[in-house]
């Protein structure tokens, strides 16, 4: 050692990279295989040694290093308003677009199962890098509502569905592949989109004949904004805007195109990007409308039922997503604990540290079985049971896996002490993504009042609940208190407002613990019931009662390759 070096790096754990993220995880297998996909299990097993690459997973640490830029003019003073992004950026979005994340169940000749296929997939994609996730949940979104578009889905869809990832500026007809985007709030309403203010005006059908041609049918004028237009470098973005003076039409949905059929630029004006806590690699902006022209998307003052067609599908990646970050959190704290020792002995070894990390383990364990377990209702359209399920357990799902995810990333930080709070490694970037999935597509509140007006509104809801918490069986005492107590208030569920939030983290517990119980193993299964159902539940992570086998816990919940 030379005589002024000061000490030797020792007992810091590596880097949590080139590792299969799919074989490390029999959670995630498991599920894939119960939930009607085994077929893809080959598929997934080569993308997670892709995604688990050490220069793979440090394009989400560029990409959020090196922002998103507005240019709003070029060189000439010419108004363009192009988003300007990191090369890694482009490679995210490749590797997801390639991948056929935004399209694979909406393909021609789908195999059984091909949302939970996609499930699984994404919850790989959102341990990489969750901004770039956003423009490709858009997309995947609006595919059921296009369906329904008649000649301008038929123009939209094919270029919607390609595999091909192709940023330029360019009209649609032009490219090899478009992305699609939404811009539903606007800054005097937010949430209550009712109150939004933007105004469509039809095309006079000579004008739009005159301009457009074969496309001028539906064609209207836009004027108004929009305080969050996500992902404006987006092909075309489904806004809502209203169409009558009066507002008793309501609000309409209309396909809005940065370039129109005649090759000149659509009349949005990017006014600036929004300065987000979290997902700072994805572009969200504010926008005007001065007179941008849009198609109208199903019926006059229709619109908000045809975006909640979208709403379902970009809730269901929010549960994903929050799913996928817990699960990458949880690999690189445990990496850590088992790579760093304190007081004699690995951090993963320590009798309270097994209990934390025992902990976050059981809660990503139960939010991946129910992520999959909910792609499955979206994968059974066709059964009426099913789609009542899916019904409930997206918004209960959406509220308690989004609100769970803020309190799981900073106790997964503090595994990793100070090496886990600064930026040098993903956790603080990972912590800062938690809020968006709660946030984004209706907020904790909305859920919960949304999961009472599902049981309001159909009876048979319940009775899709309970058939599905029955398949555990009678075998668990705690489950069967627990699961009675449940059914029994719902009967009165709809009228309560004050409690929505406490229903619906119970009804998402209850699912957990049946899925847990018919599929997991018993110390998996048993320690969560025991936590989670039992009389004394709550708190920080960390409070496993005695007798668990963490040891168990753990060697499930990362498995060394």
């Amino acid at each position: 050692m030379n005589q002024f070096d000061t000490h030797e790096v020792l007992n810091q754990a590596a880097p949590f990279q080139d590792v299969n993220l799919f074989a490390c995880d029999p959670a995630l297998q498991e599920a894939l295989a119960r939930e009607g996909a085994p077929w893809a299990a080959a598929g997934l097993h080569a993308l997670g040694a892709k995604l688990g690459r050490a220069e793979t997973l440090d394009l989400g640490r560029q990409a959020n290093v090196n922002a998103p830029k507005l240019a709003s003019f070029d060189r000439g003073g010419r108004r363009v308003d192009e988003i300007e992004f990191h090369p890694s950026w482009h490679a995210l979005m490749t590797l997801m677009i390639e991948a056929g994340a935004h399209a694979a169940p909406w393909e021609e000749g789908a195999a059984p199962g091909a949302q939970v296929a996609r499930a699984a997939q994404y919850v790989l994609f959102g341990q990489v890098e969750n901004g770039a996730q956003c423009p490709v949940t858009m997309t995947y979104a609006s595919v059921p509502a296009l369906r329904l578009a008649g000649a301008l889905g038929a123009r939209w869809l094919p270029k919607i569905l390609s595999r091909r990832y192709d940023p330029r500026s360019l009209p649609a007809g032009q490219k090899e592949g478009v992305l699609i985007g939404m811009g539903m709030t606007e800054k005097q309403g937010g949430t209550d989109v009712r109150a939004n203010t933007t105004r469509a005006m039809p095309w006079s059908l000579d004008e739009a004949r005159a301009r457009f041609g074969d496309e001028a049918a539906d064609a209207w004028r836009l004027v108004g904004h929009k305080w969050f237009f996500s992902a404006p470098q987006s092909d075309a973005h489904l806004v809502l805007a209203q169409t009558d003076d009066a507002g008793s039409a309501g609000l309409s949905c209309f396909f809005v195109p940065r370039y129109l059929p005649d090759g000149s630029r659509n009349a949005i004006r990017v006014q600036r990007l929004k300065d987000k806590l979290g997902n700072r690699s994805n572009a969200s902006s504010e926008v005007e409308f001065c007179g941008a022209t849009g198609w109208l998307v199903g019926q006059p003052g229709r619109g908000i039922p045809t975006i909640l067609e979208m709403g379902g599908y970009t809730r269901l990646d929010c549960v994903l997503g929050s799913a996928a970050i817990m699960r990458a959190a949880l690999t690189h704290a445990l990496h850590h604990a088992r790579g760093r020792a304190a007081f004699g002995r690995k951090l993963a070894e320590q009798p309270l540290m097994q209990n934390v990390l025992a902990d976050l383990a059981l809660e990503s364990e139960a939010a991946t079985a129910f992520a999959l377990r909910l792609a499955r209702c979206f994968d059974q359209q066709d059964d009426p049971a099913q789609v009542l399920l899916g019904r409930i357990l997206t918004p209960a799902g959406k509220y308690w896996l989004c609100k769970r995810g803020p309190a799981f990333g900073a106790e997964a930080m503090e595994v990793m002490g100070g090496n886990g709070y600064v930026e040098d490694g993903p956790l603080a970037r990972l912590y800062r993504e938690f809020p968006v999935n709660s946030i984004w597509e209706g907020s904790g509140n909305v859920m919960c009042l949304d999961l009472l007006r599902a049981f309001g509104k159909t009876p048979a809801a319940r009775a899709a609940l309970a058939a599905e918490l029955a398949l555990a069986g009678p075998a668990d005492a705690h489950y069967n208190r627990y699961t009675a107590a449940l059914l029994a208030d719902l009967d009165g569920a709809q009228h309560d407002e004050y409690g929505a939030r406490r229903l619906a983290e119970r009804v998402v517990v209850a699912v957990q613990a049946g899925l847990l119980l018919r599929h997991a193993p018993d110390y998996v299964a048993n320690a969560f019931v025991r936590s989670r159902l039992a009389a004394d539940v709550g708190g920080a992570f960390g409070r496993l009662p005695a007798g668990v086998d963490c040891g168990a816990i753990l060697a499930r919940a990362l498995v060394a390759p």
